[in-house]
C-alpha cells in the first residue's frame, strides 16, 4: 500500500467511524426526547385526574353531585 492509499483508508476509516457516533448521538437524542414526551404525557394525565377530582369535591360540597 503506497502513502496515497494508506492515506484515502485512513480518511475512510475516520469517516466511518464519525458517521458511527453520529448515528448513536442521534439515536440517544431520540430516545431522550421520546422519554420527555412520555413524562409531559403522564404529568399531564396526573394534572387531569387532579383537576377532575377538585371538580367533584366542589360539585359535593355544593350539593351538586346527584
Amino acid at each position: 500500500m503506497n502513502n496515497s492509499q494508506n492515506a484515502s483508508y485512513q480518511a475512510g476509516q475516520a469517516k466511518g467511524q464519525a458517521q458511527e457516533k453520529a448515528s448513536g448521538m442521534i439515536e440517544k437524542a431520540s430516545n431522550a426526547a421520546q422519554s420527555a414526551k412520555e413524562s409531559i404525557q403522564e404529568t399531564g394525565g396526573q394534572m387531569q385526574a387532579k383537576a377532575q377530582g377538585a371538580a367533584e369535591a366542589a360539585k359535593d360540597a355544593l350539593g351538586m353531585n346527584k
